[in-house]
C-alpha cells in the first residue's frame, strides 16, 4: 500500500553549480516536490545516508560529469513507500554511482530508485549503519574482485588503511585468511575491525616495502589496495612481488615517475577502479555478496558516533568534516 504524502513536499539538499571551496559551497536545504517514481521505479525514505569524498568533491567541481543543479547522495538506508506492493515498507540499503551525479541522490528526505537496486538491509543492522556501508564496501569489494580476488596465500598492503575504503579492503583481505599490512602517513593505531592479525606502518619513518619483504621473507605484496594514489606510489610499487597488482581508486598527482623496465620484469598489473561506472544495481549486486558476511558477524559496518550524524541544515558541516579527514564515518540523517 502506498502512503499519503503530506504536502507533496520534502526536504532536500541542492546544489545549484560546483563551488571553488567549501568556504564558497553552493549548496542549500530546500522544499522540493517529493519524486514520482516512473515505471520500474519505487520511492524510498531515507532514513540515513553516508557522506563520502566523492559527494564533496563532486560538490567542488571535481566530478566533470556530475549535472547540475542536483541533490548529492550514493549511500543510503531507507524505507521503500511507494512501489510494487511487495516492495512497500522493506526497509533497504544501498549505494551507486548514478546516485547523486547523473540523478537526485539521497541526500534528502526522499530519493526515486531503480526496483532493481532494492535489497533489504541486513536482519541486524541499524539504519545509520545501513546507509553507511555503500561506497566503501562497493570500492573495496570491486577492486579486490578485479585484482582476481584474494587467497588465504596472499600478502596484502592496504595504503591509507585508515581511510574507510582501506578499512574496507583489510575487512575482506583478513576474512579471506591473507597476510595484511596496512600503511598511514604517520604514527596511527590500526582502526577498524579485522579477522586476524594486521601490522601498522608509519610511512613517515618505517621502509615500508623494507618491512613488507622483511616479513615474507622477500617475497612482498602480492595485492596492493593504494587507496591514495601518488603519495604511496614509489613505495607501493617497491613493495610489490613478481606478478602483483596494484589497485587505484582516487590520487593527489596525476603525473607520477613511473620505472616501466621494473614494472615488466615484475610482470605488475595496475588496476583502476571508478565506482562512479557502477550504478545502484551494480551496487545491490555486490550488496547480495556481502549480507550474508555482515549478517553473520564475519564483516561488520563502521561504528556510528551519534556527533558525526549530522540534519540536513548541517550539511555544510557534516562535508567539511569528510574533506578535513574526520576518522569518523560521517551521516546525514533527513
Amino acid at each position: 500500500m502506498n502512503i499519503q504524502l503530506d504536502a507533496k513536499l520534502g526536504k532536500a539538499l541542492r546544489v545549484k553549480t560546483a563551488s571553488a571551496d567549501l568556504d564558497n559551497l553552493q549548496i542549500e536545504v530546500a522544499d522540493v516536490s517529493v519524486p514520482r517514481p516512473g515505471p520500474g521505479q519505487v520511492l524510498v525514505e531515507i532514513m540515513a545516508a553516508g557522506v563520502n569524498p566523492s559527494d564533496v568533491k563532486a560538490s567542488l567541481g571535481h566530478m566533470p560529469h556530475a549535472i547540475w543543479p542536483r541533490t548529492p547522495g550514493r549511500d543510503f538506508g531507507g524505507i521503500v513507500r511507494e512501489g510494487p506492493k511487495h516492495m512497500v515498507g522493506m526497509e533497504i540499503w544501498g549505494g551507486g554511482g548514478e546516485l547523486g551525479i547523473s540523478q537526485d541522490g539521497s541526500h534528502a528526505k526522499w530519493m526515486v530508485l531503480d526496483e532493481k537496486a532494492v535489497r533489504q538491509k541486513p536482519a541486524n543492522f541499524t539504519m545509520e549503519e545501513a546507509g553507511s556501508i555503500g561506497v566503501p564496501f562497493i570500492t573495496a569489494y570491486e577492486g579486490l574482485r578485479e585484482a582476481g580476488g584474494v587467497q588465504p596465500t596472499d600478502v596484502v598492503l592496504v595504503c591509507g588503511g585508515n581511510g574507510k575504503v582501506g578499512q574496507a579492503a583489510i575487512q575482506l583481505a583478513t576474512l579471506a585468511g591473507a597476510k595484511v599490512f596496512a600503511v598511514e602517513y604517520n604514527a596511527q593505531p590500526l582502526l577498524g575491525h579485522t579477522s586476524g592479525p594486521v601490522e601498522m606502518l608509519d610511512s613517515s619513518k618505517d621502509d615500508v616495502a623494507a618491512i613488507v619483504r622483511e616479513r615474507t621473507n622477500g617475497h612482498g605484496a602480492d595485492i596492493v589496495f593504494n587507496t591514495v594514489g601518488s603519495p604511496y606510489f614509489e613505495l607501493a610499487n617497491k613493495a610489490m612481488a613478481k606478478q602483483a597488482r596494484q589497485i587505484f581508486i582516487s590520487t593527489f598527482d596525476r603525473a607520477v615517475p613511473f620505472d616501466i623496465f621494473n614494472f615488466f620484469r615484475g610482470r605488475h598489473k595496475y588496476i583502476g577502479i571508478d565506482t562512479l561506472a557502477l550504478s545502484s544495481v551494480d551496487g545491490a549486486r555486490i550488496f547480495d555478496r556481502l549480507k550474508g558476511k555482515f549478517e553473520e558477524g564475519l564483516l561488520k559496518p563502521f561504528p556510528i558516533n551519534p556527533a558525526s550524524c549530522y540534519g540536513l541544515n548541517d550539511a555544510t558541516k557534516a562535508y567539511t568534516s569528510v574533506l578535513r579527514g574526520t576518522p569518523d564515518r560521517v551521516l546525514l540523517k533527513p
